[in-house]
């Protein structure tokens, strides 16, 4: 109903897209429970390691003078996700730590933590009490989560993260459509 028989160029198909942009930030804002949205990035991975990227250039002016570059990975995130990451963090300089979320030892500095909810194999962690402590120790928190899932899981936003991403890939594009499938990116408003 936001797409009229006109060609691309007409003002009716450009509200068109407006409108259908607007609907997918504001369904993103709810889901995800936090204040703003974007419109549109390439896949999960690509915006989990925007958010990396980002959380590295907002460190505290404390955290760039004592040269915190680690970034703490939960252990069930993606392959796919963990490529990227991977790749994104030999470019800016970050060294990524994989492991168990409920296992991060905090006398090892970490500027930013990355979750995966559910994880790659159906888990639900305890998401408060994970955000609640990164964020006493400092360290700033993404959350890489399932958009369906959140229809029924509680909201990151709701815990205090700091960024949340994900893929939405899951309300309706099959996979067979070829490509990666349109990821999110929310985040606090600060």
């Amino acid at each position: 109903g936001w797409y009229t028989a006109y060609t691309p160029y007409q003002a009716e198909i450009a509200q068109g897209r407006l409108e259908a942009v607007l609907n997918f930030q504001t369904m993103i804002c709810e889901l995800t429970g936090m204040p703003l949205a974007n419109a549109s990035l390439l896949d999960e991975s690509t915006a989990a390691a925007e958010a990396m990227g980002m959380l590295y250039a907002l460190r505290s002016s404390a955290q760039k003078k004592a040269g915190l570059h680690r970034f703490f990975v939960d252990k069930n995130v993606l392959p796919q996700t963990w490529a990227v990451l991977e790749t994104r963090a030999v470019t800016l300089g970050i060294e990524l730590i994989l492991g168990a979320v409920s296992d991060i030892d905090y006398t090892d500095s970490y500027f930013g933590v990355l979750v995966q909810y559910p994880g790659k194999y159906g888990t639900i962690c305890e998401l408060d009490k994970i955000l609640s402590t990164a964020q006493t120790a400092g360290a700033k928190t993404i959350v890489v989560a399932d958009l369906m899932s959140l229809v029924l899981l509680e909201a990151p936003g709701s815990f205090g993260a700091d960024v949340v991403v994900g893929s939405s890939q899951r309300f309706g594009i099959p996979l067979g459509y070829g490509g990666p499938h349109a990821g999110f990116f929310a985040t606090k408003t600060e």
